[in-house]
């Protein structure tokens, strides 16, 4: 029998991930991801429902989460459903919640973005890569009209 688990979600985040470590040094996270969704009903009306979806992080993914978003910042997320079920200590019921895995993610916009839980100052950057220069034609000889000057050469761009 063929299985097939993929989840893919965009949306935002509900809170601030809660980043934790397992007692072997496992980094986990736990994140809220808000995703809604448009529609129109048959008489017309305009509508909005949103579902909200609990995330499990691991590893440096979870690490990277914690430390570049909060509360509002959007998210694209791909992982995996995980049924969790337990005895409730309080009542005895058994209880169950279905969550995600997250296996990638991919941030959405810019961390400049107002109200998407840009980091602050602090937070380290991978540096901008500088712009190439770019090739300048080469001047005409002496007593030449410019015009007929041959292009310069592909290879002496610097990528």
């Amino acid at each position: 029998m063929a299985n097939f688990n993929k989840v893919l979600l965009m949306g935002n985040l509900t809170r601030d991930p809660e980043l934790r470590y397992t007692p072997k040094g496992q980094a986990v996270a736990k994140l809220g991801l808000a995703v809604n969704r448009r529609y129109t009903t048959e008489s017309g009306e305009a509508r909005e429902e949103t579902t909200f979806v609990d995330i499990d992080a691991w590893g440096k993914q979870a690490e990277v989460i914690s430390q570049y978003c909060k509360k509002g910042r959007p998210l694209f997320v791909e992982g995996r459903l995980k049924l969790d079920q337990w005895d409730d200590k309080t009542t005895g019921q058994k209880r169950s919640a279905l969550r995600v895995v997250l296996e990638g993610f991919q941030f959405i916009g810019t961390p400049t973005t107002e109200g998407a839980g840009a980091p602050s100052a602090g937070v380290a950057r991978p540096p901008s890569r500088p712009a190439a220069p770019a090739p300048r034609a080469p001047e005409a000889p002496s007593g030449e009209a410019g015009g007929d000057a041959p292009p310069p050469e592909e290879d002496d761009v610097p990528f």
